[in-house]
């Protein structure tokens, strides 16, 4: 526990800074602990970002709507988090930064909230926030990779500790399923399997008809939460695909908005115009538009026919796979899934994604999907492939029996 607290402490003075750059005292205050606080006890939801919450909220709905009784507060990492959560403007609920994951602000917060139970959705494991917590703790959706399964067993009885206090615990593959039994979720605690990415449902998009003349969407694809490595390959078969298709259009969505320079300087090297989103720049004219955007990927999804999946190339594991398909999109991937790796092995049994691994396999399979039919097939092929059967109903059900009475 005292190496856990000392790397978190170092992590919490990062953190902090960061946080008072971006939102000032307030965004800090929430780093050490959100407030201010309604009366009344809480249920503690606490999301990564807006991956997490977006997949979260079909449930959330119901469990607002099953359970009147219940104040919610609602957690983030990201300001992008917060902003989503908010925008959802849910009865009962207040929506923060999260609290950095050490004994105090964690007590604290526990305390001001009068919390009675925690969700963590995925990945979101955060020791002192599940020893603190008076009530049960509820993991959705957990994810347990090799690797972080390999970080958790550094520090055995901590990890021991903290499993033991979680009263539910549905993880999201079978994999994560027997990592979280071998570091010491209780027998009794383990529910079935949920993707919480399964659940993921489409908000609407706000009109752009700029954007939508400029890149109709049989026309346009996208390149989706790419890392270092994957941009020089989507633009040289972008680059390959105009000799043959020259009114195709590309938008490029990095997983970090903050390599937007580099990579428009990689497009100018190759001839390419483009145009990025954060400056403004009119996308009439560009061959590549870049998304250089924070919470505007549901955007992108819904203007492109074809969208290759980021960090698929890289050794990142992957991105997810259901946000694409739920808008239809026909998908195409790298070879590293490792992250997605259940929901991409029903992609390729169903025949129902394309897998590549360099820029001409890529081009390849973006020319053999260039008109609307082929596309619309290989999204709706996708979909099929990746739907859940579980009702959110029957997910939220054994949840809803361990929260206590307001």
């Amino acid at each position: 526990m005292f190496l856990y607290r000392l790397l978190v402490s170092v992590f919490a003075i990062v953190t902090l800074w960061r946080a008072f750059r971006a939102g000032g005292l307030a965004a800090m205050r929430d780093r050490l602990s959100p407030g201010p606080a309604p009366a009344g006890p809480h249920v503690w939801l606490h999301g990564a970002s807006n991956g997490e919450l977006a997949s979260v909220k079909p449930l959330l709905d119901a469990m607002i709507a099953a359970r009147p009784d219940l104040r919610w507060l609602i957690t983030a990492n990201t300001d992008t988090g917060v902003a989503l959560a908010r925008g959802w403007d849910l009865p009962r609920t207040s929506v923060h930064l999260a609290p950095i994951d050490l004994r105090g602000p964690a007590k604290r917060t526990m305390r001001l909230w009068h919390v009675t139970a925690h969700i963590a959705l995925e990945s979101e494991l955060w020791p002192n926030r599940i020893l603190a917590c008076p009530g049960p703790t509820v993991l959705l959706g957990a994810r347990m990779t090799p690797g972080t399964a390999r970080t958790w067993a550094r520090f055995p009885r901590l990890t021991r500790r903290m499993l033991a206090r979680v009263r539910y615990a549905s993880a999201q593959d079978a994999g994560s399923a027997d990592r979280l039994a071998a570091l010491g979720l209780p027998p009794q605690a383990r529910g079935p399997i949920v993707d919480l990415k399964a659940f993921y449902d489409p908000p609407p998009i706000p009109e752009d008809p700029t954007l939508t003349a400029a890149y109709p969407r049989a026309r346009t694809w996208l390149a989706a939460s790419t890392h270092a490595g994957e941009e020089e390959t989507v633009l040289d078969a972008h680059k390959a695909l105009l000799i043959q298709h020259p009114h195709l259009k590309l938008i490029l969505a990095p997983r970090h908005p903050r390599r937007a320079e580099e990579i428009a300087a990689a497009a100018h090297t190759r001839g390419l115009t483009c145009a990025r989103r954060s400056l403004d720049q009119s996308p009439e004219t560009a061959q590549v538009y870049i998304a250089d955007t924070m919470g505007e990927m549901p955007r992108w999804y819904a203007r492109a026919g074809r969208v290759f999946i980021g960090g698929t190339l890289t050794d990142r594991g992957g991105h997810t796979p259901y946000e694409p398909a739920a808008f239809g999109a026909a998908l195409l991937h790298g070879p590293d899934t490792a992250n997605f790796a259940a929901a991409f092995a029903r992609l390729a049994e169903a025949k129902a994604a394309y897998e590549i691994d360099d820029a001409e396999t890529l081009a390849a399979a973006l020319a053999a999907l260039t008109d609307a039919e082929a596309q619309a097939t290989a999204g709706q092929a996708a979909q099929q492939a990746l739907r859940q059967e579980a009702d959110p109903v029957a997910v939220i059900t054994p949840v809803l029996a361990l929260l206590p009475k307001a």
